[in-house]
């Protein structure tokens, strides 16, 4: 199997890891403040959906044509990428704040990080650290709070499966995230992303209807915060920094950080959508918000300071391995002539791995007690 270069163990690849997924985080949690003054503008919600997927597909252009390639090698990972975590994630949430309130859609599409971790522990069977499981629990509880879901709850049973739609295919952008560095036939993760944009701009001019918008909006002004400023620059914002940015680094972050601990980091974009909408559209942020926002914080550090409990057991169960078949082969080499060497090296070699077996099994269930 196919492994990706950057170690989710290593310091320094986590690091670089964290600094991703942050960034994507905070790209992420702008779209919503550069969004605002377009739909209050008149554009529609679903249209501004599109303007930014679109927008950002032909950014990423040259991308995908540098990575052509990648429609021939992993053509289903594409389309999965392209369907799942660009078009499933809008149009499901868009459905969902159509029939429920918003508070509530956003805080059960933001169960993605639980999901996904039941998914790889019971679906997948990878064992996950306590500190994914319990840092994504308390950025759930954190979200309740910043989104004051009991400010408006109710329920409609349709528009709470177009928000559960909507957390399972945030499932999916990281577990396709994922593969795609895995297997036979890697992809670029630059690639992924841009092919994924390209499918769901593709698949979203089907379900929005672009041609029926007023898009000479756009040529003119609206207004942020009682501040007027040209409609260009919140567009260029949201394709940019909250699309292009925030997909790219998003993507390449899973690979040097676990599918589990990228998505409860992710869960920082409500954060940011707050504090954001606080500072440049004048909303208010209440005590519950402040304190539902210091949950989350205190989820995404829980989650990103654990370590995966396997990948230091089974480097070390290989190391190990290979020294002790080494070892005991070349003792047996170096004491037994033709045919009879061979037999007692392979005695003691399966003797050396049975050795070192035992070893790397106790060191594991310490590390992992240890988590």
């Amino acid at each position: 199997m196919h492994r990706s270069t950057a170690s989710p163990t290593h310091p320094s690849g986590r690091t670089l890891g964290l600094g991703l997924a942050l960034v994507s985080a905070f790209a992420f949690g702008g779209s919503g403040t550069a969004a605002k003054p377009l739909i209050e503008a008149g554009l529609s919600p679903l249209h501004v959906v599109w303007l930014r997927v679109a927008g950002a597909a032909v950014a990423l252009l040259p991308i995908a044509y540098r990575h052509r390639d990648a429609v021939l090698r992993r053509p289903g990972l594409l389309l999965g990428f392209g369907l799942l975590a660009v078009a499933g994630v809008q149009a499901c949430y868009f459905a969902a704040i159509s029939r429920i309130p918003v508070g509530v859609a956003l805080l059960i599409e933001y169960l993605g990080p639980p999901l996904l971790i039941g998914y790889v522990r019971f679906v997948q069977r990878r064992p996950i650290s306590r500190g994914a499981a319990i840092g994504a629990g308390v950025a759930v509880a954190g979200l309740a709070c910043v989104v004051e879901v009991w400010n408006g709850l109710s329920f409609d049973a349709l528009g709470v499966l177009f928000a559960l739609g909507a957390a399972f295919c945030q499932v999916g952008y990281f577990l396709l995230a994922d593969a795609g560095r895995r297997g036979d036939r890697p992809v670029d993760p630059l690639a992924v992303s841009a092919f994924g944009l390209l499918i769901g701009a593709v698949l979203l001019t089907v379900f929005t209807r672009p041609w029926q918008a007023d898009w000479s909006l756009l040529g003119g002004s609206v207004v942020m915060n009682g501040h007027t400023l040209p409609a260009l620059l919140p567009a260029a914002w949201m394709v940019l920094i909250a699309t292009v940015l925030a997909y790219l680094t998003g993507v390449v972050s899973v690979g040097y950080l676990s599918p589990p601990v990228a998505g409860v980091l992710a869960n920082l974009e409500a954060v940011v959508a707050t504090v954001l909408a606080w500072v440049l559209l004048g909303e208010h942020l209440g005590l519950p918000q402040v304190t539902g926002g210091l949950l989350v914080l205190a989820g995404a550090f829980a989650a990103q300071t654990s370590k995966p409990p396997t990948v230091e057991a089974g480097a070390g169960a290989g190391a190990g391995a290979e020294v002790g078949a080494g070892s005991a082969a070349g003792a047996a080499g170096s004491s037994a002539p033709s045919g009879a060497t061979a037999s007692r090296a392979a005695v003691a070699a399966r003797e050396g791995v049975a050795a070192a077996d035992r070893g790397v099994s106790g060191r594991s269930s310490r590390t992992s007690r240890g988590d």
